[in-house]
């Protein structure tokens, strides 16, 4: 069994199938990618049908990290030969005085030169009256929006990253991480293994590999959950006459037209109990369930139907819900990624850059915003917004 790797990728997620993958296809067999569970678990974050892609985002930043999202996506559809993203249109919608301010993100839409239209209460009825909003609502709708298929570009990920030569071992813990000598040392599912690089992608476990490191960030992981519900008004909920939506309000939802089961899904964006990864159940929280349920009949009742199933994942929140995209300031060998509880549409890219950070050490899209060592990661209970 080979032992001696330039880089090697701890968790095999989203971010880390995708750092695998663009690692593999600059650098080949000298990638080896370490899960801890078997590939494709339902453990973490990134698995499921679908996850929502859009331009329509709160700072001009991220509308330009989405931007390179979409291409990265696009250039792995067409290795891969599949598509990994339908684009359904979306529709961010909100009382005219909200928690999350519209103005936020058409605002840096307007930055950012993304086209979409402000539509008020009547026009979203007109369009789609599937939703009963009243006159005091409206919304932002951008064309571009839609479904990250995720377990499918998970699997695209892992099967193009092995393609090009990459080394890819599931059910192997970490037991230990060690710098020696210039190298990392490595030991995982009992096989100690060395590497010159490292990407730590390891989502709600992030902190048990950086404890590693003499680093601990101030993350807190959350069971959330999402609801498929059997509506018997399927021709309605279609992709192609129903878009993905987010109530943009505190409590936020957010919701799917009919894709991978045969009903709608939505849940509530960041409203799940603080857990342990190791720890947490699979169980629903009923209390969550009701507050999707009573927002569902209020403004997209026909949506509703005999619950398919329940599917719960984590959330790995750092308090300002940016990501951490990053080398370690003492370990500058060791690159982290983490994704803050809504990372999955821009997977392949923050793969992509992860992938450039280790091999390169550099990457040209803007992370500043994202560094390991920012002011609000140091204080040890700093406050937190997950309002974005």
């Amino acid at each position: 069994m080979r032992r001696d790797f330039e880089y090697i990728v701890l968790g095999l997620g989203g971010w880390g199938s995708a750092a695998a993958y663009w690692l593999s296809k600059r650098v080949g067999s000298a990638v080896l990618g370490l899960e801890q569970f078997e590939l494709g678990h339902v453990r973490g974050e990134s698995q499921d049908h679908s996850r929502i892609i859009r331009l329509s985002y709160h700072t001009p930043q991220y509308v330009e990290l989405a931007r390179h999202a979409f291409a990265a996506w696009a250039a792995v559809e067409q290795e891969a030969g599949e598509r990994l993203v339908l684009r359904t249109g979306g529709l961010d919608f909100a009382p005219i005085v909200s928690a999350i301010p519209l103005s936020n993100y058409s605002g840096s839409m307007d930055s950012a030169k993304v086209p979409y239209e402000h539509l008020d209460g009547a026009e979203i009825r007109r369009r789609w009256p599937q939703f009963t909003v009243g006159d005091e609502i409206h919304g932002l709708y951008q064309p571009e929006s839609g479904i990250a298929m995720a377990a499918r570009g998970n699997a695209a990920h892992v099967r193009l990253a092995e393609a090009h030569g990459a080394t890819l071992r599931d059910r192997a813990p970490v037991e230990r991480l060690r710098p020696m000598n210039g190298e990392i040392e490595v030991t995982a599912g009992g096989t100690t293994y060395r590497c010159r690089r490292l990407v730590v992608a390891a989502g709600a476990w992030s902190n048990g590999a950086l404890t590693h490191f003499g680093m601990h960030l101030p993350l807190r992981v959350t069971k959330e959950q999402v609801t498929y519900f059997a509506t018997p008004h399927q021709a309605e909920f279609q992709p192609d006459r129903f878009p993905v939506w987010i109530w943009m309000d505190d409590p936020c939802f957010y919701g799917f037209p009919i894709f991978g089961e045969a009903g709608t899904k939505a849940g509530q964006d960041a409203g799940g109990q603080e857990v342990s990864a190791d720890t947490r159940t699979f169980e629903p929280d009923q209390a969550a369930l009701r507050r999707t349920t009573d927002f569902l009949e209020k403004y997209i009742p026909r949506s509703l139907g005999p619950i398919i199933y329940t599917k719960t994942c984590l959330y790995t929140l750092t308090p300002d819900r940016d990501f951490v995209i990053d080398r370690l300031p003492d370990h500058p060998d060791v690159v982290v990624g983490i994704g803050g509880g809504h990372g999955y549409k821009f997977a392949s890219l923050i793969g992509r850059i992860l992938s450039e950070l280790a091999i390169d050490g550099r990457t040209e899209r803007n992370i500043e915003p994202f560094r390991i060592d920012r002011a609000i990661l140091q204080l040890q209970n700093p406050p937190v917004n997950y309002m974005v």
